[in-house]
């Protein structure tokens, strides 16, 4: 339980080897292990609830540093349905900043109006959604967003998606692909 250790060691990785490659090869083999833990012995919640706030503020401290940003218009991040997971989205923020990627984060349990009422205000030229959960993946999310010029791309991320077409949207099969996509539809 030692805070300034765990948060030492991850802000020294993240400044090593920046964002992608410490979500990648850092921060999530660390949660699998924290959970793994847990399912085998049904304890140490406590200690997954203490990295992940720890997580989610240097992540968040790396969002807020951006300077100059490439995109006049923010990205729009959000966590679709009833899902309360949005570490990932953390992530997604942080390693967006690091291109110089402005993001607009709604966060967890977004709904589609709140989603539709952004998009018609400040016409993002990317849209992320996030759904871990099947039951939080649905269509709707992407074919009731308003109709706007230029049309944002809509990329969606998750294992939630694997049970749904995904057709008219782009499927990230992981953090970069997903940092790529939004890339594109900036022109970057």
């Amino acid at each position: 339980y030692d805070r300034n250790f765990i948060e030492e060691l991850l802000r020294s990785e993240l400044s090593a080897r920046g964002i992608t490659n410490t979500w990648n090869e850092v921060i999530v083999p660390l949660l699998i292990l924290i959970g793994d833990e847990w399912a085998e012995s049904g304890t140490g919640i406590e200690t997954e609830h203490l990295v992940t706030e720890i997580i989610k503020r240097l992540l968040q401290e790396a969002n807020s540093s951006i300077q100059n940003p490439i995109n006049a218009r923010p990205v729009l991040l959000a966590c679709i349905g009833e899902e309360m997971h949005s570490l990932a989205l953390y992530a997604l923020g942080a390693a967006l900043s690091e291109r110089k990627i402005a993001t607009q984060f709604l966060g967890a349990r977004t709904p589609i109006e709140a989603i539709s009422a952004v998009v018609k205000r400040s016409a993002p030229p990317a849209i992320f959604l996030w759904a871990p959960l099947a039951k939080n993946a649905e269509e709707k999310y992407w074919t009731e967003i308003p109709a706007i010029r230029p049309a944002p791309r809509v990329v969606v991320g998750g294992p939630g998606w694997d049970s749904i077409e995904c057709d008219e949207v782009i499927k990230a099969e992981g953090l970069e692909h997903a940092c790529e996509e939004i890339a594109q539809a900036l022109g970057a």
